[in-house]
């Protein structure tokens, strides 16, 4: 973890990232999910990684806006039909893309790449002064990282917190050559922390489902899908 920044995790990660999420299930219905909540757009989503969202989200012609600190998985979406449009390079705190967005949303835990309650707090800020409604899926901080392609010689896991606020989580691939480290450095946040965050940045929460699925959440819900909007 020496030298951790923002763009580290994707820098190691780019090379295999399309299969580490290859079976990750209900990508559709993610999809559809976030047209409804954008309805014209303009989109923006944060942590872009290698367009598995928003490359589909923009096939119906609907206008998506990127940012990613790590330009090894630009470069992947690059190589993709629909990759080359322009991508913001930096930390996804500033929302350092001009315009307003009816639907900003960060995925699949990306928010909690920020690692500190300074910067998910500035997150909060600048979505709230650039959209209408911002959304993010997040897994509680009792739950490790969801587990990727297991099939595949995938394993997930996660540590507890440090006294920095941080914890150290990430995936393990067996291979030929022995077993290959992707570790991540993350802060989790409880649903009512990231509820009050959006309270302090004049968003209210409008809806919370422990999946893209919509159904109710509960107490048991190990997952969230977070909707927030100016109130």
């Amino acid at each position: 973890m020496k030298g951790y920044e923002d763009s580290t995790y994707g820098d190691r990660v780019a090379g295999i990232y399309d299969e580490l999420y290859a079976d990750v299930p209900g990508t559709e219905r993610v999809v559809a999910a976030l047209a409804e909540l954008a309805g014209s757009g303009p989109v923006l989503e944060l942590g872009i990684g290698t367009g598995r969202l928003a490359l589909p989200l923009a096939e119906p012609g609907l206008e998506v806006h990127r940012i990613d600190a790590s330009e090894a998985m630009v470069a992947k979406l690059r190589e993709k039909l629909g990759g080359d449009r322009p991508v913001t390079i930096g930390n996804f705190a500033d929302v350092g893309v001009e315009g307003r967005y009816r639907l900003v949303f960060a995925a699949f835990n990306t928010f909690f790449s920020l690692r500190s309650q300074d910067e998910q707090v500035r997150c909060f800020e600048n979505v709230a002064a650039a959209s209408e409604t911002t959304a993010s899926s997040c897994s509680r901080p009792s739950s490790p990282i969801p587990p990727a392609s297991p099939a595949a010689g995938w394993e997930s896991s996660a540590s507890s917190s440090t006294t920095s606020g941080c914890s150290r989580a990430g995936q393990r691939r067996l291979s030929e050559g022995g077993v290959d480290l992707y570790p991540i450095r993350v802060r989790w946040a409880w649903p009512s922390e990231l509820d009050l965050m959006a309270r302090l940045a004049g968003l209210r929460l409008r809806e919370r489902w422990p999946d893209w699925g919509r159904e109710p959440f509960t107490g048991e819900s190990q997952k969230h899908v977070s909707v927030y909007e100016k109130g």
